[in-house]
């Protein structure tokens, strides 16, 4: 089971119908624009072709799985006391004062480039449960950082 956002079901399902009503057709269609070029057991592009509908329909169940295991948290129940999936957390770094801020999400939501963290990050497994005023230190992959919590909010 997997927790997420609304959101980040409602892109799930959104990219699956995609995969499925237009991906899935064009692959169909190149494997029998392959075939007709002949002799199926000296061509690569029919290879090609099929190799590439094969990641496809991978791709296509596995976000069936996900759709069908995920769990959407209702964000109207949950409280900005501590730091859980879904929170914001602006924060401090204490050793260089810079400041950030970064949301919790799913690991299939994920985006760094838009401020979201896997819970299953270490900074986020460092954050879980931690309150606004509360100092940890978190063991990252370059030593250990300490961060202060400013503010925990929900996106």
């Amino acid at each position: 089971m997997a927790y997420m956002s609304q959101e980040g079901y409602d892109k799930l399902v959104a990219e699956l119908k995609q995969l499925e009503t237009v991906e899935r057709p064009k692959a169909s269609a190149a494997i029998a624009e392959a075939r007709d070029k002949g002799d199926l057991s000296e061509n690569a592009e029919y290879d090609a072709a099929k190799e590439a509908q094969a990641h496809l329909e991978e791709k296509i169940n596995r976000l069936k799985v996900a759709i069908s295991e995920a769990k959407i948290i209702d964000t109207s129940r949950l409280s900005t006391d501590c730091v859980q999936i879904l929170s914001k957390v602006e924060m401090v770094n204490l050793a260089n004062n810079a400041k950030m801020a970064y949301t919790i999400v799913s690991e299939s939501e994920a985006n760094l480039r838009e401020g979201k963290i896997s819970v299953t990050t270490p900074i986020a497994q460092g954050l879980l449960n931690k309150k606004v005023g509360d100092e940890v230190e978190i063991k990252i992959p370059r030593g250990t950082i300490r961060l202060r919590i400013e503010n925990i909010t929900f996106a």
